[in-house]
């Protein structure tokens, strides 16, 4: 069974956003409920100061603190799947924002209201598409918690093409953050499988969650 993972590498990372922008496309959100935030860190001590920056989406947690929180409550919104993804239905959400409360990272985003993507321009892209035609994690919902789902909608067509090997190789099965990374400091992949990009990365830099 595949688990995906994806590694940053921090001291590659020179903060440009792209990857924040093609969450941002992919994921169709408005810039009040990020999935995708870039942060930025001074480290050391004057004169031998720098700057470092740390892209912060859903870890994906083991044991997701998010999770045990909205089980606790008997919403049981969150789930995580077999791959590892940790998601959240907005049907069953109640918006009550314990996710938010919990999570060590800060990343569950409650979404106030649904905002058009282009203010004061009508509908655009997947919003002139009915509800019907948009993937689960797509169809925005008012007064619900978002978060980073690894772009799952990429991960189920692999699965369902039976190409979860191209995944993290090829750009239609693969997180759109980590296919636009100028300076290769992202890698998305299956750390089951040994012989991956990712799983072999991982264990040359003795990468730590």
């Amino acid at each position: 069974m595949a688990k995906f993972a994806r590694l940053i590498d921090m001291n590659r990372c020179m903060g440009c956003r792209a990857c924040v922008a093609a969450c941002a496309v992919e994921n169709h959100f408005t810039p009040d409920a990020p999935w995708n935030v870039m942060n930025e860190y001074e480290v050391g001590t004057y004169p031998s100061v720098k700057k470092v920056f740390l892209t912060m989406g859903c870890m994906h947690c083991e044991k997701p603190a998010c999770k045990g929180a909205c089980d606790y409550i008997g919403a049981k919104a969150i789930s995580k799947n077999q791959f590892g993804v940790v998601l959240i239905d907005y049907d069953k959400c109640i918006g009550c924002g314990y996710c938010a409360a919990v999570c060590p990272y800060g990343v569950p985003q409650f979404n106030a209201e649904v905002k058009p993507l282009s203010p004061g321009k009508g509908a655009i892209g997947s919003e002139t598409l009915p509800a019907g035609m948009r993937h689960p994690t797509h169809r925005k919902k008012a007064k619900v918690v978002e978060k980073c789902t690894f772009c799952t909608h990429k991960l189920e067509k692999a699965v369902a093409d039976g190409k979860i090997d191209r995944i993290g190789k090829d750009q239609e099965y693969t997180p759109s953050c980590d296919l636009v990374c100028p300076v290769q400091a992202r890698w998305f992949g299956d750390i089951d499988d040994p012989s991956s990009e990712v799983a072999r990365r991982i264990k040359e830099t003795n990468a730590v969650q």
